[in-house]
């Protein structure tokens, strides 16, 4: 017995040379239970690790043959999923310092009454059982188990031997335990270096209280966060779920919660499990429970020494965090509470600003930031491959730089505005206002006043001056969309802001100066419009400086399904759908379809596919668009109609505006509404297709 012991002393002493690299702790077992088979055998040898919350986890189990039983879940894996009480492993009594011997586990009458869950070890068919606690420094700090295939194996001197095994054993167990977790806590304090900037890119934290609850989530796992910031009068306790979760109430008073008065005293409190330590008495513990949180962690928020609120996270699994998790928690909370400060600088800043007469200026660039940061509408965001479509952009793409005025031409969704916007955010006018005006969507009576302004008493409800979009613009970019529908009063007028650079308001004698590059995008043939006599051919040749004409999507080939792979992540994620894939025929069917309506009508198909997929395959059926399900029958016999060319967009539209008018009797405005478009729009596609006189009101 001296002899085996003294293999085990040099087993123990290969741990401590193995303390220098990395450690694994399964192999460690499987070479430990070499030496101890010679005078203890089994077939299964396991060493648990009592925690903090006095629950157990495996620090390592060795099996003969047979699976692990707790495979992935083990000590300095760190899962806290990975903790059993001890009487779910049989183990109190080892625990309260009485050894274990079991002859036979099939047959231990605890573990065969109706209800009661027999233990891991029996599920597995073993019979001998030995199991010993381990001791290191007067304390017991966990168990030593060995178990056998073979009933009636262990006697009372195995049992001596075993405990000796587990007396020499333990010093060491506990400190690898300490080391590794020592090396977690260093790793998981350096990650949160980054946690700055992530919490420096919103100063609105209130704002965006979901966006910090998935910030923290890499450095302290969660299913419910809450933020309660004191003063104003408000204490109460704002609650953000896990996505895949309702939150509760998403406020709850802060004086509610049985912890209130430990938090303001500056206590940290760390629930093992709310079911037995929280007050159901109390509406806040009750609603925390009712939402099934187990596990809790809150720490104070503390600016200048005072608790000026509470960050809380909560699991729905028992026994999730420790002492470590208070650590982190806490150190969250000092970089939340800089982030907080800094918020409260920046609103004291801003209303200093307010009082010295800048107010306009720093929410003007306040929202050119934002819109800068949110579309970031650069010219890399624009999806395609397509050597045409890639040409027109590289061409858009070298006018940015400059001021040069620039005309994007194309059918209706082709993606003007988006181009548009790239020039401006790509030109040295990205930091002023970009201002979008679609000409069309406005009655000939107001455009005049909506691009230059009016002064107040210019015309009947003109009761104050209002500044027009090109004072909007100065600094910036206006982008005119749809300038074919301009009528001939406001096009001469913009002819002499392109030659002059400067302007009146609609009722005002001041001339004013216009500082802002312009874009102007049209669906429509201007050569012919000019010939036409309904567009002016000098402002053409003033607007048309530089054109850049954005090909139909029917013309891009492939793109059409790159970018319908780019809709279905962007809807899918919107409408809940997840990421599903598409179907061969759906991309055959993507590729031949004429996409009259390009962009807009991709994007629209692609959202009805995925409501009526429901998160699976997408397949032509689910488009609803020419060449997809049934195929169209004759209302004469029922018998499936020949595939005919597809129309024109023109056509098409003009034979719904038609439909609508027969529909609504003439009635333009009920015709609109039924084709969801203003009264003003109806009336200039009207005119456009010569139908005026074929639908009075």
């Amino acid at each position: 017995m001296d002899a085996a012991l003294s293999d085990l002393l040099a087993s123990l002493t290969a741990i401590g040379h193995s303390l220098q690299a990395v450690f694994d702790p399964q192999r460690f077992l499987a070479e430990f239970s070499l030496c101890v088979q010679r005078f203890i055998p089994h077939d299964r040898l396991m060493i648990s690790q009592i925690e903090e919350s006095g629950m157990l986890s495996i620090f390592a189990e060795y099996a003969r043959k047979g699976p692990l039983i707790y495979a992935g879940r083990y000590t300095i894996e760190f899962d806290p999923g990975g903790r059993y009480s001890p009487e779910e492993m049989d183990l109190g009594s080892v625990l309260a310092g009485k050894p274990l011997l079991l002859a036979d586990l099939q047959a231990d009458p605890r573990f065969i009454q109706p209800g009661v869950p027999p233990p891991r070890v029996q599920q597995q068919g073993l019979r001998s059982r030995l199991a010993v606690p381990m001791v290191s420094s007067g304390r017991i700090i966990g168990t030593l188990s060995a178990t056998s295939y073979a009933p009636s194996l262990y006697t009372q001197d195995h049992l001596r031997a075993f405990q000796q095994v587990a007396d020499l054993i333990g010093p060491f167990i506990e400190n690898i335990v300490l080391l590794h977790r020592e090396r977690r806590r260093r790793r998981r304090l350096t990650s949160l270096a980054g946690l700055a900037c992530t919490l420096g890119a919103s100063l609105a934290i209130s704002e965006h209280f979901d966006q910090l609850a998935e910030a923290l989530r890499p450095y302290l796992d969660f299913d419910l966060m809450g933020i309660a910031m004191f003063g104003s009068g408000r204490r109460d306790m704002e609650f953000v779920g896990d996505p895949k979760d309702a939150p509760p109430a998403s406020r709850i008073p802060f004086d509610h919660l049985s912890m209130a008065a430990r938090i303001e005293a500056g206590e940290s409190v760390l629930v093992h499990d709310a079911e037995a330590d929280l007050d159901p008495q109390r509406p806040g513990d009750r609603a925390l429970c009712e939402y099934g949180a187990r596990a809790l962690l809150t720490v104070p928020l503390l600016i200048c020494e005072h608790v000026e609120g509470v960050l809380c996270f909560a699991k729905r699994r028992p026994h999730w965090y420790d002492r470590a998790d208070v650590e982190i928690a806490t150190a969250i909370a000092a970089q939340l509470v800089v982030a907080l400060q800094h918020q409260r600088l920046a609103e004291e800043q801003s209303h200093r600003a307010r009082l010295e007469g800048h107010a306009r200026q720093l929410e003007q660039r306040l929202v050119t930031l934002r819109q800068a940061l949110d579309s970031q509408h650069g010219f890399d965001r624009i999806l395609g491959q397509d050597p045409g479509f890639r040409e027109a952009l590289a061409s858009a793409a070298k006018v940015a730089a400059t001021e040069t005025t620039v005309l994007l031409t194309g059918e209706s969704g082709t993606g003007k505005e988006l181009v548009a916007r790239a020039i401006h955010h790509g030109s040295p006018r990205a930091d002023g206002p970009y201002v979008a005006i679609n000409c069309a969507a406005l009655p000939d009576t107001l455009v005049d006043s909506e691009l230059f302004g009016h002064e107040r008493g210019a015309f009947t409800g003109a009761d104050k001056m209002k500044p027009g979009r090109f004072e909007l613009a100065a600094g910036g970019t206006l982008f005119l969309d749809e300038v074919g529908e301009l009528p001939p009063t406001v096009q001469a007028k913009l002819l002499r802001v392109l030659q002059e650079h400067e302007f009146q308001r609609v009722g005002g004698t001041a001339t004013l100066k216009a500082d802002a590059r312009l874009i102007a995008a049209s669906n429509r043939d201007l050569e012919r419009a000019v010939e036409a006599g309904t567009f002016r051919e000098d402002l053409f040749y003033r607007l048309n400086v530089f054109r850049v004409h954005l090909p139909t999507l029917r013309e891009r080939g492939d793109d059409v399904v790159l970018l319908a792979r780019h809709f279905i992540r962007e809807i899918g994620a919107r409408l809940g759908r997840g990421e599903p894939a598409l179907s061969q025929d759906a991309e055959d069917l993507l590729r031949s379809h004429p996409w009259p309506g390009n962009t807009r009508e991709l994007e629209n198909a692609i959202e009805r596919a995925l409501i009526l997929a429901e998160g699976g395959l997408l397949t032509a059926e689910h488009f609803g668009i020419g060449g997809a399900g049934e195929p169209r029958r004759s209302a004469a016999n029922g018998q499936a109609a020949e595939h005919s060319a597809p129309e024109s967009l023109a056509s098409l539209e003009r034979r719904a505006i038609l439909a609508a008018l027969a529909y609504a009797k003439g009635n333009k405005t009920h015709a609109a509404t039924l084709l969801g478009i203003t009264r003003t729009q109806l009336r200039t596609r009207l005119k456009r297709f010569g139908l005026t006189s074929e639908a009075p009101v």
